[in-house]
């Protein structure tokens, strides 16, 4: 039999799928119908997900791991910061380190456990780098700018209240400061589905966060997600948007201190680091293992998993997560 783990970080919810352990890995179209089905909340089992964490040996000699990230749309992601929490905690556990470095599509990214938020809710920090604002690494066009921090878009705002920033970490994200998230999200999804359709901006779609200051060093972050759509939490997004908030309005943002982010699946904290130029984002969060789900190896490679065919078993932090992010209110 072999093991997928339904996990979550701020309740953004993945499969792991450790090809290393499966005699034969699932090809490339096998994965991305795996996805599509077990992720959505019709055919998928324990209501969906969002996407599927996929890992595979690495070829670098100082990494433990590569972690490939398939949305539910069957896309494949550059990183998932909340999902590489999860997937430090899997091989922390698979490996007995606490620290170590886990391959992403485009870097090698410094893991670490952390000490827990609240009693059984397992706490990883995970590096988010590299960090980008030029136009060619999101890419975007037609914006007036080849770099935009802290401007209004009239294209997305007609009545430039917003002020937006761009940046890729490495995923890209559109940032926008907004007065109150709840009024602002029905903005929040046209534009998300404006911007990830067809469109004169960004050409491969984008990630959009929409934040509310809270306080100094404290956002209230939510995202449309390029290939999922509403997500509870974006890790990359939090990282991106708490970056924003430093260039932004640093009246507002302590860089030496960690910044409080809150969603709506919990809260995250981030630490921003800069090194001559360059920046990079600690993201601080829960790494929580909700089902463990065995399943053949001949029903993974056939697409053929629901609950009539696996052995689930909860593990019960589902319930000292939901405890913790009552704490939060």
């Amino acid at each position: 039999m072999s093991t997928l783990l339904k996990v979550h970080g701020s309740q953004n919810s993945f499969f792991i799928l450790d090809q290393t352990l499966l005699e034969q890995p699932l090809t490339d179209a096998e994965l991305v119908k795996l996805t599509t089905t077990l992720t959505s909340p019709k055919t998928g089992i324990l209501g969906g997900a969002d996407g599927i964490l996929v890992v595979n040996h690495s070829a670098k000699p100082d990494t433990l791991g590569k972690m490939r990230v398939i949305n539910a749309d069957g896309s494949e992601a550059s990183m998932c910061g909340n999902g590489l929490r999860t997937v430090a905690r899997y091989l922390a556990q698979k490996h007995g380190q606490d620290q170590f470095k886990v391959e992403t599509l485009q870097a090698d990214l410094l893991v670490a456990k952390k000490a827990d938020f609240a009693s059984g809710v397992p706490t990883f920090g995970v590096e988010i780098s590299p960090v980008h604002f030029d136009k060619k690494y999101l890419p975007f066009d037609n914006l007036g700018a080849d770099k935009i921090v802290g401007k209004t878009l009239a294209v997305f705002d007609p009545d430039e209240k917003i002020n937006f920033s761009i940046l890729a970490v490495p995923n890209p994200h559109l940032i926008g400061f907004v007065p109150d998230i709840k009024q602002a999200k029905s903005q929040l999804a046209t534009l998300g589905q404006q911007l990830n359709n067809p469109n004169l901006y960004f050409s491969d779609g984008v990630n959009i966060n929409f934040a509310q200051v809270l306080d100094k060093n404290k956002l209230f972050v939510q995202t449309y997600e390029r290939g999922v759509g509403f997500t509870n939490a974006c890790g990359t997004g939090m990282s991106a948007t708490s970056l924003a908030f430093y260039l932004t309005q640093p009246e507002n943002c302590d860089f030496e201190q960690d910044i409080t982010v809150y969603n709506p699946g919990g809260m995250v904290k981030t630490h921003l680091k800069r090194q001559a130029e360059q920046f990079s984002i600690e993201l601080i969060g829960n790494a929580t293992f909700t089902h463990e789900i065995k399943v053949t190896e001949d029903d993974l490679h056939a697409n053929n998993v629901d609950e009539n065919n696996c052995q689930i078993t909860e593990t019960g932090e589902q319930d000292a997560y939901l405890k913790f992010i009552e704490q939060l209110n």
